[in-house]
């Protein structure tokens, strides 16, 4: 409902807004009025009386309260432009060909799989379409279909790629769509001026209410997601923790503890109070601020497009709806006209009930009938009982994965209706794909990812399915009949042991699966060994800077075949539970270990790890990269060196292949074979860390001119690339050459270093990881 609110309730004479803000003044204390007219604490508190919802009437009449439009409005128009901005960025306009790929064969990861996209041209008209909503719904032009434009395009290319699926995603459809349904377009709008009955009209409480709650179970359901054991203990997202923006808490507190009490604890504390701390008075300037500095810091921590903005465009909901009002108050008296509204009060809307006045004649109330309804008619109740239903729903949803099972892998199924945001961070080791000719019993392996840009489908069962079911398809044309489609995926959850997540002895093809029962072919994940994560620091903590670890754990008859490179000259095998077998391929010999036993591994050679224990194994990898480690022997000789001929104490000449140590590594010689290759690449690296440096230590206004220039040129080639394809719907394809050179103009970027530019391309590509 609406905190703290001034308006009257649906029982009493309406009061306007101004007049219902000196009752609340301190000047008017409660203890100088009758009784009859003193404020209850439940109506201070809550802003109705708790005799509002003592009946189906009275919850109608409530709900459709009158309100002043004016928070209502501000909230539109900030939706509307973030997502106008959010269309061209995470919604992928910028490199729309490159995340459709017209015309080639690629694996495609639709919610319901009759979703196909539409051709490349279209494609374009859709998100023109997109965009031409959002900005209709923050001018609030022509405002339904402005939102009806928005949400049919939106949902169309949200269940079109379940890879980019996620919570804030989700959030802003569900906006959409509520805003499709209010009056939001009652204050600073076009709609207002073309319609003066639209202008500056009160709207019903509800419209209010739908927002905040929408926003309160984001909140709060985040909150009690974060409950689980792995966000508690701080294993969750325990590597943000050496973040800069951190910085400030480690003068006082070591890493661990900023992990533990200020990523986890704090995460875990704002997301079950911001909500109530948001809602009442008392506390709301509190809220603003550590809600703000949240979402301020998840900016940064994050690539999650203008999810942190809108959440913070989100919080002045639960201010008082005339906020603007006073606001823009404060403004000298000559911007008023190009501001929102800060007066006359709003105006009767038929959207609303509004009590019965005292005494007033039959004449004075027939007169106002049209104009403020008192009774509730079919459409308030309607709206009134829609709310509570949608409230209800949304509560539901987050725990009704026992509906959809077979999305259930380790997480509950489609965690972006679920708000567990962050709970769970995953790393893979290991991907192994393996097909089998069907007629000849030919058996090969594929690159993982072939026919696809995403790695999401690593991770989910109804992905895989997709995946395999697409690269059955595809096979044939290389001359694979029938194929047979087998995965071998490690990943280590919440950094538990790296473990397999599906059955790699099932041909997915012809797998069974379905939403709605378990997924027969997901292995367990073994939680009876979360407890070695403790004693994982300790291992990783007695090695040295260059040695690495690696922790296993895999299943009983199941066996893990694995190559160690050449690159790996000290590469063992340690056992930490159950038993093992050993068996390097080439020798044709077999090892077994017991726990604490270890034996070293032959680099450049397959081996297998078989389980034979009856039940789990784990064991660790310990190895060394001996090339790496002598390149960086090397590449201290060579900057010793540097520094001594820079200062003048080298004086032997230097031989030539070690002359650019002076001269530097240009362009045109950086192929040149005279120069030694180890010298080649210590120079390349420290023009990339010189490159990185100067960056890092960039000023304010250089980030800025960085930012925004990056962002000028993505939106300029969404919309260049926009007209391209509008234009070709319209009069038809140009001469190939025309073409070429349209497109080419439309990739125009920032003059940069061509290691720039490549990892800008591999950063578009790549967007929809999120």
């Amino acid at each position: 409902m609406e905190p703290g609110a001034s308006d009257a309730t649906a029982g009493a004479p309406y009061i306007e807004p101004s007049i219902a803000k000196k009752k609340n003044s301190k000047e008017n204390k409660q203890a100088t009025l009758p009784p009859s007219e003193q404020t209850s604490t439940m109506k201070r508190l809550f802003g109705f009386e708790k005799e509002d919802v003592s009946s189906w009437h009275r919850l109608v009449c409530l709900l459709n309260r009158p309100t002043d439009p004016a928070s209502l409005g501000i909230f539109r128009f900030l939706f509307g432009m973030l997502m106008a901005l959010d269309i061209t960025q995470e919604r992928g306009l910028s490199h729309l060909d490159y995340k459709y790929l017209d015309g080639a064969p690629v694996c495609r990861f639709p919610l319901f799989n009759f979703l196909k996209p539409l051709p490349m041209d279209w494609m374009f008209f859709v998100y023109f379409v997109m965009f031409l909503g959002a900005v209709g719904i923050m001018l609030g032009c022509f405002y339904r279909l402005a939102c009806l434009m928005f949400i049919s395009t939106y949902w169309y290319v949200f269940f079109l790629d379940k890879t980019t699926w996620n919570n804030h995603s989700y959030l802003y459809g569900l906006i959409g769509f509520q805003l499709m349904l209010m009056d939001a377009n009652r204050y600073w709008s076009l709609d207002g001026l073309r319609n003066p009955r639209k202008r500056n009209a009160h709207v019903p409480l509800w419209n209010y209410t739908l927002l905040r709650t929408q926003i309160f179970i984001v909140y709060f359901i985040a909150g009690v997601k974060k409950l689980d054991a792995d966000w508690v203990e701080g294993y969750s997202m325990k590597y943000l923790a050496h973040h800069w923006l951190f910085d400030p808490f480690k003068l006082i507190l070591p890493v661990e503890l900023v992990s533990l009490m200020v990523v986890h604890g704090g995460g875990l504390i704002l997301d079950l109070t911001a909500g109530y701390l948001l809602f009442f008075d008392a506390t709301r300037p509190v809220a603003m601020f550590f809600v703000s500095y949240f979402h301020c810091m998840n900016s940064q921590l994050f690539s999650i497009g203008m999810f942190p903005y809108t959440m913070l465009a989100t919080s002045p909901l639960f201010c008082y709806p005339d906020w603007p009002r006073r606001f823009f108050g404060r403004f000298p008296e000559f911007l008023w006209p190009v501001l929102p509204l800060i007066s006359p009060p709003p105006s009767p809307s038929s959207s609303c009930v509004y009590p019965n006045p005292p005494s007033v004649s039959r004449e004075q109330e027939e007169a106002h009938a049209a104009a403020r309804p008192t009774t509730t008619s079919f459409k308030h109740k309607f709206r009134a009982f829609f709310t509570i239903l949608y409230i209800t729903e949304q509560l539901f949803l987050p725990y009704s994965h026992f509906i959809t099972q077979g999305y259930n892998n380790w997480t509950n199924g489609l965690y972006g209706y679920s708000w567990d945001m962050m709970v769970h961070s995953r790393s893979h080791q290991h991907v192994k794909i393996t097909y089998r000719d069907g007629v000849t019993g030919e058996v090969g392996y594929l690159n993982p990812g072939v026919f696809t840009q995403s790695r999401r489908w690593k991770d989910h069962g109804d992905m895989l399915k997709q995946y395999a079911t697409c690269l059955s398809e595809n096979l044939p044309r290389f001359n694979i009949s029938d194929p047979e489609i087998y995965f071998d995926i490690w990943v280590s959850i919440n950094d538990r042991f790296q473990q397999r997540i599906f059955d790699p002895r099932i041909d997915i093809v012809k797998a069974d699966w379905s939403p709605f029962r378990p997924n027969s072919w997901l292995m367990p994940l073994l939680v009876d060994l979360s407890p070695w994560r403790t004693k994982f620091e300790e291992i990783e903590g007695s090695l040295d800077n260059q040695t690495e670890v690696v922790f296993i754990a895999d299943f009983p008859g199941l066996y893990l075949e694995n190559f160690v490179s050449e690159d790996l000259g000290n590469t063992s095998v340690q056992v930490l539970e159950g038993q093992v077998k050993v068996e390097i391929v080439d020798e044709k010999k077999n090892y077994s270990l017991q726990p604490g036993e270890k034996m070293q591994i032959p680099a450049g050679a397959y081996h297998k790890v078989y389980t034979v224990s009856e039940g789990p194994s784990c064991y660790m990898y310990i190895y060394v990269n001996t090339t790496e480690a002598e390149l960086q022997k090397n590449f201290t000789k060579l900057s010793e060196l540097q520094e001594k001929v820079r200062n003048g104490t080298e004086t032997e000449p230097l031989p030539p292949e070690l002359q650019p140590l002076i001269t530097g590594l240009d362009d045109q010689d950086s192929d040149n074979s005279v120069i030694d290759p180890v010298v080649r690449i210590f120079l390349k690296r420290q023009k990339r860390m010189q490159e990185v440096k100067k960056r890092r230590e960039a000023s304010l206004v250089e980030r800025f001119q960085r930012f925004a220039s990056k962002k000028y040129y993505s939106i300029r080639r969404g919309f260049l690339m926009t007209a391209i394809a509008l234009r070709n719907l319209a009069v038809g394809l140009p001469p190939l050459e025309q073409l070429t050179r349209e497109v080419a103009y439309a990739n125009l970027k920032e003059p940069e270093s061509e290691a720039n530019q490549d990892e800008r391309l591999k950063d578009e590509v790549g967007h929809g990881e999120l």
